[in-house]
């Protein structure tokens, strides 16, 4: 009976070990990683670079929380982001403040912010070394992949 107790103890633990290690670290200087093939599409598409950001920013992460730094045409913004799925707010537009949570998602981080138009979603995940962000929102899905300069 020991012996099961202790087998099941050891993969309890050993689960928990593979769920953390699942969690990316998100931390650096991102910069978006444009596609040369992109530049060939007509002017006026998807509007990837802006909306909810998708020029170069950095992150920072700690164990419950992501601050995440852009420059903007007055200076640099710092967005944090609680990543334990509780309710937040931050400042939208216009400094109008909104309500947001984050949480994990296996190995993705789900971030969606109240707006008056709907909820906005981002969808952050890791692969081969860069940051794919996936937003959807009013107007439509947008994917931005970024490469790791920091």
């Amino acid at each position: 009976m020991r012996r099961k107790l202790g087998l099941a103890a050891a993969l309890v633990v050993a689960l928990a070990v593979a769920g953390y290690a699942q969690k990316p670290d998100f931390s650096g200087t991102w910069t978006p990683d444009v596609d040369p093939n992109a530049a060939a599409a007509p002017a006026g598409g998807g509007g990837g670079g802006r909306g909810m950001g998708g020029g170069p920013m950095t992150v920072k992460q700690t164990g419950d929380s992501i601050a995440v730094e852009r420059q903007g045409r007055n200076g640099a913004t710092t967005t944090t982001y609680k990543t334990d799925g509780s309710e937040f707010e931050v400042a939208g537009r216009g400094g109008a403040m909104m309500k947001a949570n984050a949480k994990w998602d296996g190995s993705k981080l789900v971030i969606t912010t109240k707006t008056d138009n709907g909820d906005q979603v981002q969808t952050w995940s890791m692969a081969d070394g860069k940051l794919t962000i996936e937003r959807q929102g009013q107007n439509g899905p947008v994917k931005t992949v970024y490469k790791k300069t920091t």
